[in-house]
């Protein structure tokens, strides 16, 4: 099992270790019950991994002897409200949550962002852990404390920044990933080499079609580098005042194509998507290179994710979606650019035009 450090602002409270390893799941439940004492435990998950592993998961808990119990809540991002944290929240109650109560969220993103808002808000915060299920968790979404709930008008637009106990990530989780959900992680796995590491992206282009298979050494060397690179953004700018912003590479369009296709546009296909137009943006105005734009491109497409956008998406709807990023600045929407691959930044002076003439070029 490796182990990332992830150190706040020298708060030892806030500070927290990333797990990762195969067929840890004893060594997770022990360190919870040695390193993260409580009067009880909660997990908290979908319905559908609570099939998969809910109750082996309690189970192991309540074998050591631990004080815990279950809570389900339906699968998918149309759950992701306000609706479902106050449903949540009210179980917690049912089953004698107090302060001194550890929530577990056992899932992929929706959960973890889920689980990470209720543990802020809940008697004024409750600590809470998270043990991520899919590759998209595992790589990012369980590191660094975001957490939100989604609004009709957007992703996330209601959240906190409330850091985890403890990350663990098994990857024996991923062998029942359904593929396009592991494409979904793919997408997150190609945006940090984008953003920073030019060697690991080499590394894809040699080794994409090996991923895919989930070659074990790989998958672990893959996944503990991402945590590394995210941990080390983090550990610089936690409530993304300035460099973390970094890791939106992808997802200002990206999150736009999800809501405005009623997610049936994945969040890893609107990543994808996303760092295609960006790409494209970055090319468009002189700062990248065409060869690294379809670099780029071609890796996209050997992760069986899409660099097209659906011909169905409006336009200006897509552009008005946009306007309502949570990280906009009045009218002018921040897109994170390229230089070249291994070097991003932050451009908040895109002419709409670009933006719309780049989406139609992507439709054709």
């Amino acid at each position: 099992m490796r182990t990332v450090k992830v150190n706040l602002d020298k708060k030892i409270s806030c500070s927290y270790e990333i797990r990762i390893g195969r067929d840890i799941l004893d060594r997770i439940i022990l360190l919870i019950a040695k390193d993260h004492k409580a009067s009880r435990y909660v997990v908290i998950t979908d319905d559908r991994v609570g099939g998969l592993y809910g109750k082996k998961f309690l189970g192991a808990l309540k074998d050591i002897g631990l004080k815990a119990s279950i809570i389900e809540f339906p699968a998918g991002e149309a759950a992701k409200n306000i609706k479902t944290v106050l449903d949540i929240s009210a179980q917690l109650m049912e089953t004698g949550a107090d302060r001194e109560t550890c929530l577990i969220a056992l899932g992929g993103g929706v959960v973890g962002d889920m689980v990470g808002f209720t543990a802020s808000i809940f008697m004024r915060s409750v600590p809470y852990i998270q043990i991520p299920t899919t590759l998209v968790a595992q790589v990012d979404s369980s590191i660094g404390g975001k957490t939100g709930v989604d609004l009709a008008f957007g992703k996330n637009l209601l959240g906190t920044f409330y850091q985890p106990r403890a990350v663990f990530a098994n990857l024996s989780f991923l062998e029942t990933l359904p593929e396009k959900e592991f494409n979904n992680g793919l997408a997150e796995i190609i945006k940090y080499a984008v953003i920073d590491d030019e060697k690991m992206f080499r590394q894809l282009e040699e080794n994409m079609n090996v991923l895919k298979e989930r070659e074990p050494k790989l998958l672990l060397n893959i996944v503990e580098n991402c945590c590394q690179i995210k941990k080390s953004v983090v550990e610089i700018d936690e409530k993304e005042h300035g460099l973390r912003r970094i890791l939106n590479f992808g997802h200002t369009l990206g999150h736009a194509l999800e809501a405005l296709s009623r997610f049936t546009v994945t969040h890893g296909e609107g990543v994808a998507m996303g760092m295609v137009a960006a790409a494209r943006i970055s090319e468009k105005t002189g700062y990248l290179k065409n060869s690294d734009t379809r670099r780029i491109e071609t890796l996209i497409r050997k992760a069986g994710l899409p660099v097209k956008i659906p011909k169905s998406l409006d336009g200006e709807k897509i552009i008005a979606r946009l306007k309502m990023d949570k990280k906009r600045k009045g009218d002018i929407i921040h897109f994170v650019l390229l230089k070249k691959i291994g070097m991003p930044f932050i451009n908040g002076h895109i002419e709409h035009k670009l933006i719309a003439d780049v989406i139609e070029e992507m439709k054709k």
